[in-house]
C-alpha cells in the first residue's frame, strides 16, 4: 500500500514538474546548500526525570573555639576559593603565639648555656686525660670530669628536646591563629548562613554552606529494566525545564537498587550549551534513556524537507539540476528525519535555498556548513 501511495504521489509530482520545467530552464542557476543523506544508528529512548546535583557542597565549619568577630558573606553571595568568609576573635590566639615563641627562645638560650658547659667539661676531661701517667694526674678529678661531661651532655639533649616540644606547641598556636580566619575551601555560592557576629563557636560548628554551581552533574533514578543500555561513556540526550536540549555522558552507575522503586542511581556528566536561565542544584532534567538495540536507518536533514500537497518533498541535486522527490519520513533523529522511502544514502539534498527552487532548475552547490 505504501509503495502504491508513493507511486501515485510520484505521478502527481511528475505532472507538477512538467508544468514548471520549461519555466525552470529559463531561471538562472540558484546558489544552494546541500547535505548528504546518510545511514546512521537509531536508538529508541524513553524519558526519565532526573535533577542537577552539585559535585561539591561544603559546609564550612569552625576549626577552633572562640567568639565570632564578623561574617563577611550572606546567602546568595558568590565566593572564590580561599576568600575570607568570617573571623573568630584572635586576641587570645595571638597571645598564645607570643607565649609559645617566648618558650622557644627560652629553651634555645638554655641549650646554648648547656652546650657551653659541655664544651668546658670536655676541655677539662681532655686536659686530665693528657696527664695520665704523670705525677700531676688525679684519678678522682679525672672521674669527676668524666661525670661532668656525661651530665652536661644529658642537659644538652634535654634542652634540644624542650626546643622541639616548644616548637611544636608554637606551630599549633600558629595554626590556631591562622584558623581564626575562615576561608572558602571551594568556589561557589553561599546557600546558607549558620552563624552571626557575637556567637561563640565550638570546633565543628557550621558557619556557612557553599554550593559549587560551576560543576553540576545529572542524577537520575533509572528503572533497572533500562540500565542495560547505560555504561560509562555512553552519550544520551537531556533537556532542561527551560526547553533547551543538550548532551550528557554516563559517568557512573551506583551499584545499589532501591527495593521500593526498583531503580538505580546513574550519574551523567552534562555538556551544556546555551541555556535561557542560570543552572541550579535540584533543577529538573529529562534524560532520554536508550531502550532496545540500535538499528541502522537512512536519515535526511530536517531543513531539506518541505511540505507539498501530496506529502513531504525534498529537492535532490542530480547533474547540477534540482530534482523534486516525494519521500515518506519516520522518527525524528536529532536534527534529522528517518527516511522510510524515497531517498538513498549518498543523495545530496538541498537544505538552504530550497524554498524558491523550481523542478529542473539549475543549481550551484555549496556544501552546507
Amino acid at each position: 500500500m505504501r509503495s502504491r501511495t508513493l507511486t501515485a504521489a510520484g505521478l502527481v509530482l511528475a505532472a507538477f514538474a512538467l508544468l514548471y520545467v520549461s519555466d525552470a530552464a529559463a531561471q538562472p542557476a540558484a546558489l544552494v546548500h546541500v547535505d548528504a543523506v546518510v545511514d546512521e544508528p537509531l536508538v529508541q529512548t524513553a524519558p526519565v526525570i532526573g535533577r542537577l546535583v552539585p559535585q561539591e557542597v561544603s559546609e564550612v565549619a569552625a576549626r577552633i573555639n572562640g567568639p565570632v568577630d564578623e561574617v563577611m558573606v550572606d546567602v546568595g553571595d558568590r565566593v572564590v576559593e580561599d576568600q575570607t568568609l568570617a573571623t573568630i576573635n584572635p586576641t587570645r590566639l595571638a597571645a598564645e603565639v607570643a607565649l609559645r615563641r617566648a618558650s622557644v627562645s627560652e629553651y634555645e638560650a638554655e641549650l646554648l648555656a648547656a652546650q657551653a658547659r659541655l664544651e668546658l667539661a670536655r676541655q677539662e676531661f681532655e686536659r686530665l686525660t693528657g696527664l695520665q701517667g704523670s705525677a700531676a694526674f688525679s684519678q678522682a678529678r679525672y672521674d669527676e670530669a668524666a661525670e661532668s661531661v656525661n651530665r652536661d651532655r644529658s642537659l644538652v639533649a634535654v634542652a634540644e628536646a624542650q626546643i622541639q616540644a616548644a616548637g611544636a606547641a608554637l606551630q599549633q598556636a600558629e595554626i590556631d591563629f591562622y584558623n581564626a580566619t575562615i576561608r572558602a575551601p571551594i568556589p561557589g555560592v553561599v546557600s546558607e548562613r549558620h552563624a552571626d557576629a557575637g556567637e561563640y563557636l565550638s570546633v565543628g560548628a557550621p558557619i556557612v554552606t557553599i554550593v559549587d554551581d560551576t560543576a553540576l552533574e545529572v542524577e537520575a533514578a533509572v528503572p533497572t529494566t533500562r540500565v542495560s543500555g547505560l555504561a560509562p561513556g555512553v552519550r544520551v540526550q537531556i533537556s532542561l525545564d527551560d526547553g533547551t536540549s543538550h548532551e550528557a555522558v554516563v559517568r557512573a552507575l551506583v551499584p545499589l537498587e532501591d527495593s521500593l522503586t526498583r531503580t538505580r542511581i546513574v550519574r551523567f556528566e552534562p555538556e551544556f550549551g546555551e541555556t535561557s536561565k542560570a543552572l541550579a542544584g535540584n533543577q529538573s532534567v529529562t534524560v532520554m534513556v536508550p531502550i532496545g538495540e540500535a538499528r541502522m536507518v537512512v536519515t535526511v536533514h530536517k531543513d531539506a524537507v518541505l511540505p507539498s500537497p501530496s506529502g513531504r518533498l525534498v529537492y535532490v541535486v542530480v547533474d547540477g539540476m534540482a530534482e523534486p522527490r516525494q519521500i515518506e519520513i519516520g522518527e525524528s533523529v536529532g536534527n534529522r528525519f528517518e527516511v522510510l522511502e524515497g531517498l538513498s544514502p549518498g543523495d545530496l539534498v538541498v537544505v538552504r535555498g530550497n524554498e524558491r527552487l523550481r523542478p529542473g532548475q539549475a543549481v550551484t552547490v555549496q556544501t552546507s556548513g
